[in-house]
């Protein structure tokens, strides 16, 4: 009988970020589907065919399995995120950019 190895799906890259295995995907982006829109896995797969049932799976248990890191990551793309409009402002806002196109 040959034992089989668990599939974990998930590899860490050097800096320790979580991406599904060959894939581009980082396994937070998939959480982010979760955690914004409420998707299920099965959703989630819908809208990403390239991603396995068991590849989105996976990401989800490695989240459970990690939550309070990958929160803490979510957490620090928020504030940087709230950096850069607080600093950036809404100069580049749709109602600007509209109205500049008009003037033309």
């Amino acid at each position: 009988m040959i034992a089989a190895g668990p599939a974990t799906h998930v590899r860490l890259d050097r800096k320790g970020v979580a991406w599904i295995d060959d894939t581009k995907v980082k396994v937070v982006e998939v959480i982010l589907d979760h955690l914004a829109y409420g998707h299920s896995p099965e959703e989630i797969h819908l809208q990403h065919p390239h991603l396995s049932l068991a590849q989105v799976h996976a990401a989800f248990a490695y989240y459970y399995d990690h939550q309070a890191d990958v929160d803490a990551e979510l957490d620090q793309r928020f504030r940087r995120a709230q950096a850069i409009r607080a600093k950036v402002g809404d100069a580049f806002s749709r109602k600007k950019l509209l109205a500049r196109l008009k003037r033309k």
